[in-house]
């Protein structure tokens, strides 16, 4: 498959009409926030790249995590349309082979004993899976971490720690929270209660790319074991290759009850996300296929991408080439942002999930629309705005690297000359 034709943008395609729509019909504070960067449409992609209207083309080390195959890789997209052609969608009365030979091939590479697939269509979905799965078996109390993010949906948000999205649909099922990394606090907490069911991250994302102290994964798994708690693991961002390793759990060598799949499940062509299970942990649902269900989950046109996604990431060697692309973009970044000395707070990642954290959250503002400027596009981290979050796909060249080296060098100097943000 080659690269597609750029689609040159028509009268209908200006700014003006598109934020015109987004204000009519999409809602005010998006149309605001598409202004901040200029209205500028995206409209085709390939591999690392994303090209606008204009034809400029831009380095996507953003997504939110979605993209480690990059856009439209040609395997993923040849199994999509090859499905699209044939059989989109199920009748859900008959056997439907894809959404097996997805659930198999997500399931050799899950770590052992997590055999069991139910697949859903976001990562929220996922989560809302895990929580039904523990109350199924008897575990209604809920605890996650301080900065975690599990979704927006009603019960992930009770995992999702942050006020400022919750407030607003309160009540929500209750939920405790821990600090992350503290296994100490955990432990206190568990011991004080009846069994739980416990949620964290390896990594967390959206938290601004808080890694843990070493040990702490185990620690977990050790402490859910000894209270009876139903432990689950978030890898909707971190996993499929995304820290250099298969999942974050295979770090600390542990294995939780449900682990939670997404993002790059998707092989960044079709939405799709997965709860994968242990036996045990999946018993209500072997016994009963009706009890949670869902019209679209497990489509024939996402079990496709699903499928090669996870053939495509083992095959073409991903997971290892995101560890070694990590470092070098961890370096190259350090380099680039060096001159802006105590403006920038710390720069950390494992793999290719990389945090650039900054003295506050103009300045974070700041360095990415000066990225964009330049060509790179990078993520803000929803609970914590200090942070620039990079997830860049693990099939960039070494003409995409530079690319990064430049555009942060670039944005370093314009910050260096002028910010506008207060010391």
């Amino acid at each position: 498959m080659t690269a597609p034709t750029l689609r040159q943008a028509t009268p209908q395609d200006t700014a003006a009409d598109v934020l015109g729509a987004y204000r009519r019909h999409l809602g005010r504070g998006r149309a605001r926030l598409a202004s901040l960067t200029g209205g500028v449409m995206e409209v085709s992609s390939y591999g690392a790249r994303v090209f606008d209207t204009g034809g400029k083309e831009y380095v996507d080390c953003g997504g939110y995590g979605v993209f480690l195959l990059g856009h439209c890789h040609p395997r993923v997209v040849e199994a999509v349309v090859d499905q699209v052609c044939r059989h989109p969608l199920a009748t859900r009365l008959l056997v439907e082979p894809v959404a097996a030979g997805a659930a198999a091939a997500l399931a050799e590479v899950t770590p052992p004993g997590l055999d069991y697939v139910h697949f859903v269509n976001s990562g929220a979905e996922a989560t809302e899976t895990a929580i039904k799965l523990a109350r199924a078996h008897g575990r209604h109390r809920l605890v996650s971490t301080t900065g975690g993010y599990h979704g927006k949906t009603t019960g992930a948000l009770a995992l999702t720690a942050k006020a400022f999205y919750q407030d607003p649909f309160r009540p929500l099922l209750p939920a405790e929270h821990v600090p992350y990394g503290d296994a100490d606090a955990l432990a206190e907490t568990l011991t004080d209660g009846p069994p739980a069911c416990v949620v964290v991250e390896p990594v967390q994302g959206e938290g601004g790319v808080v890694l843990p102290p070493a040990g702490y994964l185990r620690r977990v798994q050790q402490l859910c074991a000894a209270h009876g708690a139903f432990f689950v693991l978030d890898e909707i961002q971190t996993g499929l290759g995304r820290l250099g390793t298969w999942w974050g759990a295979d770090a600390e060598d542990v294995r939780p009850d449900v682990l939670l799949a997404g993002k790059n499940l998707s092989g960044g062509v079709i939405p799709v996300a997965a709860a994968v299970a242990t036996a045990e942990a999946y018993a209500p649902f072997d016994r009963d296929p009706y009890l949670h269900t869902s019209t679209f989950a497990g489509a024939p046109v996402a079990m496709a991408a699903a499928r090669a996604a996870v053939r495509t990431i083992a095959e073409e060697g991903l997971v290892e080439q995101a560890h070694v692309l990590g470092l070098d973009i961890l370096d190259r970044v350090r380099d680039a942002l060096a001159p802006l000395g105590d403006a920038v707070t710390d720069i950390r990642g494992r793999g290719l999930l990389i945090g650039v954290e900054m003295r506050d959250e103009c300045l974070a503002g700041e360095l990415v629309l000066h990225l964009l400027e330049a060509g790179l596009l990078v993520n803000h981290s929803l609970n914590a705005h200090k942070v620039v979050r990079l997830t860049p796909p693990a099939v960039l060249t070494r003409f995409d690297l530079d690319q990064i080296s430049t555009a942060f060098a670039a944005a370093a100097t314009a910050i260096a000359k002028g910010p506008t943000c207060p010391k």
